[in-house]
C-alpha cells in the first residue's frame, strides 16, 4: 500500500488474513525506483516473519492507475511514475502475477472483505489523506470506469476562484480538505494568531501538519475545530451528490485525515443527510473505517488473488 508519505507491506494467507505487516514513512515523490526498492525490502522483511510460497502480489498507488496496463498515468503527486510499468517491474522481481490498482480501490476492497462493510455489495470508500479519493464497489466488484479514473472525487471543482490544487486546477475538493490543505490552513491559523495551540507547534518546529490540526481540535482549539467543520461540510456536499447518483448501501471514511474522528464524521453526516433524498439516506450508514492502515494491504491481497486465479483459469 503505497501512499504519498508512507508505504505499508503485508504478507497474507490464501484467505487474505494478514500474517505480518510493516509500515514506514516514504515519500512517493522520490520516484519509482527508490520507492519500489523500499517496497521490496519491506516485503523481504515481512516474508521472513511469515515464510511460504509467494502466489501473487498486489499494490495500490496514490494516483490514477491504468488497471489493464499495471501502471500509473499522469499522477499529479507522483513525479517520475508516469507510465512506469510497476506490474512488470515487480512481477520480474518476484516471479509471480502482480495486480496494480489505485490505493483507494484497494482500500475499498479491503473494507468490503474484512472491515466494517463486510458483505455489503454496494458501497463507497472515501479516503482522506494527502489527497482525497473514492473507491466504488458495485455488485461486490470495484467499479473503475473505462480508463480507471472512476472515483477521483478530490478533483471535483467546488469553486472557480478557490485555492490552487496539486493537479494545476483551482477550487478542487482536495485543495480545500486534503492533508496538505489542512497543513497549509493550519499554518495560516498559527501565523495569524487565531490558534494558540498551532502557534506553539509552528514556533517549535516551523511547520504544521494535518495531525497537528487534529490534536489542536481534540484539545478544543476553536480555529482548528472550525477548519475540520468547514472541510467536513465541503466533503459532505460532494458525498451527498454521489449518494444521490449511486445510492450505495454504506459510506466508509478512511485514510490518515479520517483519524480526526467523530468531529469530522458528524459534519459529513449532517451534510449528506441534509442534502440527499430521504429514500437514499433512510438506511444509509456513514461510518469510519475499522481496518486503519491495513485496509489497503488487505485489498491489494484480494486483487492479487483475483489476478492469480484469473491467469491460471
Amino acid at each position: 500500500d503505497v501512499g504519498a508519505t508512507s508505504v505499508g507491506v503485508a504478507v497474507t494467507d490464501a484467505s487474505c488474513e494478514v500474517l505480518a505487516h510493516a509500515v514506514e514513512d516514504c515519500d512517493v515523490r522520490q520516484g519509482p525506483h527508490p520507492v519500489l526498492r523500499r517496497v521490496a525490502e519491506l516485503a523481504g522483511k515481512v516474508r521472513d516473519e511469515a515464510p511460504g510460497r509467494l502466489v501473487a502480489a498486489g499494490i495500490g498507488l496514490p494516483g490514477p492507475v491504468s488497471f489493464a496496463e499495471g501502471m500509473a498515468v499522469a499522477p499529479p503527486i507522483m513525479p517520475g511514475w508516469d507510465r512506469f510499468s510497476v506490474r512488470d517491474h515487480l512481477s520480474g522481481l518476484w516471479g509471480c502475477p502482480v495486480a496494480v490498482d489505485n490505493d483507494v480501490n484497494a482500500m475499498a476492497l479491503g473494507e468490503r472483505h474484512a472491515g466494517v462493510a463486510r458483505s455489503t455489495d454496494d458501497l463507497m470508500f472515501v479516503k482522506i489523506g494527502t489527497g482525497i479519493g473514492c473507491g466504488i464497489v458495485l455488485g461486490g466488484k470495484v467499479y473503475r470506469g473505462v480508463a480507471g479514473t472512476a472515483g477521483d472525487i478530490g478533483h471535483i471543482r467546488l469553486d472557480d476562484f478557490g485555492p490552487t490544487c496539486a493537479c494545476g486546477e483551482v477550487g478542487c475538493l482536495e485543495a480545500y480538505f486534503g492533508g496538505a490543505a489542512l497543513a497549509r490552513d493550519g499554518l495560516a491559523l498559527a501565523r495569524s494568531g487565531r490558534s494558540a495551540h498551532l502557534a506553539e507547534v509552528a514556533a517549535d518546529g516551523g511547520a504544521v501538519t494535518a495531525r497537528d490540526v487534529g490534536r489542536a481540535a481534540a484539545a478544543g482549539d476553536f480555529g482548528a475545530v472550525n477548519l475540520i467543520r468547514d472541510g467536513g461540510r465541503r466533503l459532505g456536499q460532494v458525498i451527498a451528490s454521489l449518494v444521490c447518483f449511486i445510492n450505495p448501501g454504506m459510506v466508509v471514511i478512511g485514510g490518515g485525515v479520517a483519524q480526526l474522528g467523530h468531529q469530522l464524521l458528524a459534519e459529513v453526516r449532517s451534510a449528506v443527510y441534509r442534502r440527499s433524498l430521504p429514500l437514499a439516506t433512510g438506511n444509509l450508514p456513514i461510518v469510519l473505517s475499522e481496518l486503519g492502515d491495513t485496509a489497503g494491504v488487505i485489498g491489494a491481497a484480494w486483487s492479487a488473488t483475483d489476478r492469480a486465479f484469473t491467469l491460471s483459469s
